[in-house]
C-alpha cells in the first residue's frame, strides 16, 4: 500500500494538489463557481489575524461543503479522557506499564482508544493528551475528528492507512504522522492487528525544533516531511461521523463520505515522517547529552524553552563518550516524561521496559538507570559502541502529567517497577582514590 501512494514533501509548505484536472482555481480561492460545480470551503487551524509565519489554513474543494451533516448526540466515551484530569489523584511516584493487550473482540482505532494519562486543559487549549490505541478491524462507515487538538501518531505494531479530507497516508512502526486539529478521517489496518500510541495536542501546533548552533542541517529535515496529494472518493450511504469536542465524544448521521475533496491548497494538513530520516547528533568527546538534541517536533509555550509538549527520539546510533557514564544520568527534572518504547531495549532499562509499554516520570521525581545498568555501565570497557535495533520515545511536557484511573488501577501497570532502584549500593568507603 505504501508503494502505491505519492506524496508531497516539505514541512509546513504552501502545497497545491488536485485529483481532476483544473480542480483548482487561478488567481482566487472563492470564485463565484468552482470547475466541476465544486463546493469552496476553508479549514483554519489558526486564527484568521495569526502572523503569516504562524497561519495554518487550506481551502478545500469538494462535492458538498461540511455543514451537510445531521444533529450531534452525546455517546459514551469509553476509555477515553480529556483534561483536566480529575477522576484520581496524581502521585509522585514514578510509573511504568505493560503493553496493553489487542482485544479479541472486534475493535476499531476509535474502540480501541485509551487514555493513560493528561494535563493542562483542552479548553484552555494547553498541554496534551496520551493514549494508546489497539485495534483489530478498520473503521467501516465511520469517520473521526478531533475538536480538542492535532493528534500525533507513533505506531508500534502494524501499519496504518490513515484516509484523510486531504488524502491518504500509509504510516508504519519506525514512523509517525500528524493529523490537524479538526480534519476528518478513518483508520484502515493493513496487517490484522495494530498497536500504537497518540499524543493529542491541544496547544500549539507541532513545529520543528530549532538548530541553534548546529546550523542549517541536521535533526529533523524539513524535505523529509511527507504530505497526501488529493484522493477523493463520492461516497453516498449511510455513515457515522463522530466527534471529540470539549472534552466529549459525540456522533451524528452522515449520508455521503466526507473524503469529497477534489482538490486542495494550503499549509494546514496532515503529514508523515521516516524517523530514520532523523539527522542524529551526539558527543564526540565526554558526557551525556541533553535529549533536548533527540527533538523531532516540539509546540512551543508562552515560556521560551519550556514547551507545551516536545516529541523526542532515542534512535539507533553511535555512541563514543570518554571516560563517561554513557547511560542518562540520574536526575530530577522540572519537565514531565511520558516515554514509550517502538522496539528493542532502552539503554536505561533493559527489563521491564518492554515494546507497547510506557513510563511516567513526572516533575521533580527522580529517575535513572535501573541498578543492574548502573553497575554494567560503570565498569564497561569504554570502546565506540552502536545502538542498534532500537527505538525509544518521549512526550516530554512543562506541565504535571496526571495519569487517569484506568492507568492506576489497570492491569497493566507494574506495581512494583520501583524495586529496580530498591538494590542500588552505596559504594562510598571514605578513601580518597
Amino acid at each position: 500500500m505504501a508503494e502505491q501512494l505519492k506524496y508531497m514533501t516539505g514541512f509546513g509548505n504552501e502545497f497545491e494538489t488536485e485529483a481532476l484536472p483544473g480542480a483548482l482555481p487561478i488567481g482566487q480561492f472563492t470564485p463565484q463557481k468552482v470547475k466541476y460545480d465544486l463546493y469552496t470551503e476553508q479549514f483554519s487551524s489558526t486564527a484568521f489575524t495569526a502572523p503569516r509565519a504562524a497561519n495554518r489554513r487550506t481551502w478545500l474543494y469538494r462535492l458538498r461543503p461540511s455543514v451537510v451533516q445531521g444533529d450531534y448526540i452525546a455517546i459514551d466515551n469509553g476509555l477515553i479522557r480529556t483534561a483536566p484530569i480529575t477522576e484520581a489523584v496524581t502521585p509522585p511516584t514514578m510509573l511504568r506499564w505493560n503493553p496493553v493487550e489487542i482485544p479479541t473482540k472486534p475493535t476499531d482505532f476509535l474502540d480501541g482508544l485509551i487514555t493513560m494519562a493528561a494535563n493542562g486543559s483542552a479548553n484552555g487549549q494547553s498541554g496534551i493528551g496520551i493514549h494508546v490505541y489497539v485495534a483489530n478491524k478498520s473503521m467501516v462507515d465511520r469517520y473521526f475528528y478531533n475538536a480538542d487538538g492535532e493528534m500525533l501518531f507513533v505506531p508500534q505494531q502494524g501499519e496504518l492507512l490513515l484516509h484523510t479530507e486531504c488524502g491518504k497516508l500509509c504510516v508504519k512502526p519506525g514512523e509517525i504522522a500528524v493529523i490537524p486539529r479538526g480534519m476528518k478521517f478513518s483508520v484502515d489496518l493493513i496487517q490484522s492487528t495494530a498497536r500504537g500510541y497518540i499524543c493529542e495536542n491541544y496547544g500549539h501546533a507541532l513545529e520543528l525544533a530549532e538548530r541553534g548552533p548546529v546550523g542549517a542541517n541536521g535533526y529533523a529535515n524539513d524535505r523529509d516531511f511527507q504530505y497526501p496529494v488529493a484522493a477523493f472518493e463520492d461516497k453516498e450511504g449511510d455513515f457515522e461521523l463522530v466527534s471529540k469536542f470539549n472534552g466529549n465524544l459525540f456522533s451524528c448521521g452522515i449520508k455521503h463520505s466526507p473524503f469529497d475533496v477534489v482538490a486542495w491548497t494550503g499549509n494546514s494538513a496532515p503529514y508523515k515522517y521516516d524517523l530514520s530520516r532523523f539527522n542524529v547528533m551526539n558527543t564526540v568527546s565526554f558526557d551525556h547529552p541533553d535529549p533536548s538534541i533527540f527533538t523531532v517536533l516540539t509546540s512551543p509555550s508562552a515560556t521560551e524553552g519550556m514547551a507545551n509538549v516536545d516529541f523526542v527520539i532515542f534512535p539507533p546510533r553511535w555512541m563514543v563518550a570518554e571516560n563517561t557514564f554513557r547511560p542518562p544520568y540520574y536526575h530530577r527534572n522540572i519537565m514531565s516524561e511520558f516515554m514509550g518504547l517502538i522496539e528493542g531495549i532502552y539503554d536505561a532499562k533493559e527489563h521491564g521496559f518492554v515494546p507497547g509499554g510506557a513510563s511516567l516520570h513526572n516533575c521533580m521525581s527522580p529517575h535513572g538507570p535501573e541498578a543492574d545498568v548502573f553497575e554494567k555501565a560503570s565498569n564497561a570497557e569504554l570502546v565506540p559502541q552502536k545502538y542498534e535495533n532500537t527505538l525509544a520515545f518521549m512526550f516530554e511536557s512543562r506541565y504535571i502529567i496526571s495519569p487517569t484511573k484506568y492507568a492506576l488501577e489497570g492491569k497493566e501497570r507494574q506495581q512494583n517497577y520501583t524495586d529496580c532502584w530498591r538494590t542500588i549500593k552505596k559504594h562510598y568507603s571514605g578513601n580518597k582514590d
